[in-house]
């Protein structure tokens, strides 16, 4: 255990790093200024928070800033950004009087639920040693369209966006936007599992070999 927590938090002191812990504290302040209203700083902190997230692996590749700990903050971060704005943006459709809505508002359960799903199967791929698995193409495809589609609805979609009263998305384009986005996150989803398996099986036919 103590080799592990070494190994884990050896050279963790990166800018890379950082930029996860702030993404991480950005996660209550986008819900605060959200929930009082303050829908231009809240989105305002999205955007700053999915900067951070853009950056942070392009920095860490380009000056060999690659972490043990960093593989999992920033996952964490991510994971826990996307929980928190699909949560609020479903609390902000509950309240709709409108039924189109009201049904719409189950899609960004989907959200919380894969979210949630990653982070039970990357703890319990942990606790048995093994390392889940990094994000592949479609997961980072994923993650980009999820934020920027967001970011439209929380500043112009109906019934959630507050930040400009002259224009607002037509429903049809910002149920679009979002089922676009909840379909790619689908397909990162399931482009996780193929590598997943091949670590169980890995772990298990090593279990069955002969120690020397």
């Amino acid at each position: 255990m103590k080799e592990n927590l070494k190994r884990l938090f050896t050279g963790c002191w990166t800018v890379p790093n950082l930029l996860s812990l702030i993404r991480i504290l950005l996660i209550p302040v986008f819900g605060v200024l959200f929930y009082n209203g303050e829908a231009l700083w809240a989105v305002v902190v999205l955007i700053l928070s999915g900067l951070t997230d853009l950056f942070d692996g392009k920095i860490a590749r380009r000056f060999n800033q690659i972490s043990e700990l960093g593989k999992i903050l920033d996952p964490i971060a991510d994971k826990l950004t996307q929980i928190t704005i699909a949560i609020v943006i479903f609390l902000v459709l509950d309240k709709s009087q409108d039924p189109t809505m009201q049904w719409f508002k189950w899609v960004f359960l989907f959200f919380l639920f894969k979210e949630l799903l990653m982070i039970l199967g990357g703890a319990v791929m942990l606790a048995v040693g093994l390392r889940p698995g990094a994000a592949e193409i479609y997961g980072k495809v994923a993650t980009f369209v999820f934020y920027g589609v967001m970011v439209v609805v929380l500043a112009f979609g109906p019934e959630v966006g507050a930040l400009c009263s002259w224009f607002t998305l037509p429903k049809p384009v910002m149920i679009g936007l979002v089922i676009l986005s909840a379909a790619l996150t689908f397909v990162a989803l399931l482009s996780y599992i193929p590598g997943t398996f091949r670590q169980f099986k890995e772990k298990k036919q090593k279990a069955k070999e002969p120690k020397e």
